[in-house]
């Protein structure tokens, strides 16, 4: 009988300091895995070649003004703007 394969996700908290993560618990896990690494938020200057979004970078009231010219539904000018790319 084959034992039964489960996909999940597991939160482990740690400390990134100086190129290296040092995680707050050990986990069980007895096969490689890949993992994603996420920095909820980090106050002062961020260098790093990825984009950096912060909380602040998210408006309702901006993404209101940018699309009250709009006669469609966003969705309906998303599929449009990829079909015609």
């Amino acid at each position: 009988m084959q034992p039964t394969l489960y996909t999940a996700m597991l939160r482990i908290e740690g400390t990134y300091q100086n190129g290296r993560i040092e995680l707050d618990s050990a986990p069980v896990i007895d096969l490689p895995v890949k993992v994603i690494i996420t920095f909820p938020e980090i106050d002062g200057p961020v260098k790093s070649d990825a984009k950096s979004l912060r909380w602040s970078d998210f408006s309702f009231d901006r993404s209101r003004q940018l699309l009250k010219e709009l006669k469609s539904s966003l969705a309906e000018e998303v599929i449009s703007e990829r079909r015609h790319s």
